[in-house]
This record gives C-alpha cells, sequence and structure tokens, in this order.
C-alpha cells in the first residue's frame, strides 16, 4: 500500500513542533478544522487522509490497521516529518497507537480519542459495520451512508444537539465518503497488539472519550489505561463519540494543558 495522501499547514516554519491528526471511518482530514484553527499557532499540522477517504480515496485496500499504520508512516516520511505528536481519533488512533508502539521514535506523545483497542472485542462497532457493509453491497453507498449516519451510536450527540454540535457539516463529509473500507472485514481485526507492548509504551498518552460515548469505546480506553503506564484519563463532558467536533473547546484545553505538561 502507497503511503497515505496529507496536507500540510505550515505558519510557524522550521523548528517548531509537529502534530499529526488523522480521523475515523467514513470521515477525512477536514474533521479536525476547529483544532487547525486553534493549534496552528503552535504546531505545525500534519493532517492525513487514510486510504480509501479524502485524498487517499484512489488507495486500494486491504483497509486494516496493519495498513493504516503503515499509511501514516509513509505519509510522515514523504513530507520529512521525523517526529511529532499524534492525535486520532477512533481507528485512527488505533492506527497510531499500533505504529507508536511499533516505532517508537516516530511519537513524542499520542492523543486517542475513543480509541479501538486492536485485537479487542467489540461487538456494537462489529455489528454497525457488518450492516453498513451489507447495506453497501446490496442497496448502494447512498442506503449504506444512511445508516450509518442514524445506526452508528457514535453519533448519537451529534443527532441529539445537531446544530450546537454541526450535525450537517458532519454529514456532508461522510457524503463524500466513498465507501471501500467498508466493504473490508479486517477493517477492525485480525491485528492484535499485547499487553507487553503497551506496557513498554514509553511516550506520554492522553485517552479522551465522551462521558457518553458506547460502552465498547469507554472499555478500550479503560483497558488501555490500565495497561500504559504514563496514561492521563479524561470524559469531555456532554460529549459523544467524536467529543472533538461535538465539543470542540472543551477539548482544545484539555489537549493545549496535555502539551503543556509535555
Amino acid at each position: 500500500m502507497r503511503s497515505a495522501s496529507y496536507e500540510i499547514i505550515d505558519d510557524l516554519g522550521a523548528g517548531a513542533p509537529w502534530l499529526l491528526m488523522v480521523h475515523g471511518i467514513s470521515q477525512n482530514r477536514r474533521v479536525f478544522s476547529n483544532q487547525v484553527s486553534f493549534f496552528r499557532a503552535t504546531y505545525r499540522l500534519l493532517l492525513v487522509d487514510l486510504p480509501g477517504h479524502g485524498l487517499s480515496s484512489d488507495i486500494p485496500g486491504p483497509y486494516g490497521l496493519d495498513e493504516y499504520a503503515a499509511s501514516i508512516a509513509g505519509a510522515m516520511d514523504d513530507a520529512g516529518v521525523t517526529g511529532a505528536v499524534f492525535w486520532g481519533t477512533h481507528l485512527g488512533a488505533a492506527a497510531g497507537l499500533l505504529l507508536g508502539c511499533r516505532e517508537a521514535a516516530r511519537f513524542s506523545a499520542l492523543i486517542l480519542e475513543g480509541p479501538v483497542f486492536p485485537g479487542r472485542s467489540m461487538p456494537a462497532v462489529a455489528q454497525v459495520l457488518a450492516s453498513v457493509g451489507e447495506t453497501a453491497r446490496n442497496k448502494g453507498l447512498a442506503a449504506a451512508r444512511k445508516l450509518w449516519w442514524e445506526e452508528g451510536g457514535w453519533f448519537d450527540v451529534m443527532r441529539d444537539r445537531p446544530e450546537e454540535c454541526r450535525a450537517v457539516s458532519q454529514i456532508a463529509i461522510i457524503d463524500e465518503f466513498e465507501g471501500a473500507p467498508w466493504l473490508d472485514p479486517g477493517l477492525i481485526g485480525p491485528v492484535t497488539l499485547s499487553e507487553e507492548n503497551l506496557r513498554t509504551l514509553g511516550q506520554p498518552v492522553l485517552i479522551m472519550n465522551g462521558e457518553h460515548d458506547l460502552p465498547d469505546f469507554l472499555k478500550a480506553a479503560n483497558d488501555l489505561s490500565a495497561l500504559i503506564p504514563d496514561c492521563r484519563r479524561v470524559s469531555v463532558r456532554d460529549g459523544g463519540g467524536f467529543p472533538f467536533w461535538e465539543f470542540p473547546d472543551r477539548v482544545n484545553k484539555e489537549v493545549r494543558a496535555f502539551l503543556h505538561s509535555l
């Protein structure tokens, strides 16, 4: 698999630190628009579109975590970024965690929002992915997108508070998704990250979840935080599956505090 495509935002020039951001399934780099506005004054930003998404939509599968981790590494190498703080959400967070365990020198710290725990069961997530994949094959991509938005519990808060949480803009991003990763049965498995890998992880880690996140994601976060030596947990008030999108001011404040502590 070739390197993921990316966008660089650099208002600072050589010597400024890098912050690398990676989205979740059905999204693209634009989900970090608020974070770009907030952090561009202090960080150079590398925004990666995972294979099958955004600028990387034409990259063929497979779309598993191994491939995603490798594509992030390739994007860093392409961009000449030798070290960065990593920030990812959902499957993007899991791919970054996998890469951080395998190639520790790439990341000085990791910010993981609602991370998947590679190799651990996530029944609710797997059920929705299976339904959406079947719908895409049998009824077409428009029907699959509709099901993803309406049945994905990670969007509950956006659906309940649509204006405050920018539901229309999130739907617009989903509508750009061409859907190929939904058809890959290896999307959230079978890659396993061992407990020993996590116990020896040397970078500081911030794990964030919305207080109303799904039990699958809360369990994954609890399990990861119990194993990672230098880990800070944050529960974002009112947040659901994507608090960085739903309540960006609250999340940006937490992330800034974490970064200042490094």
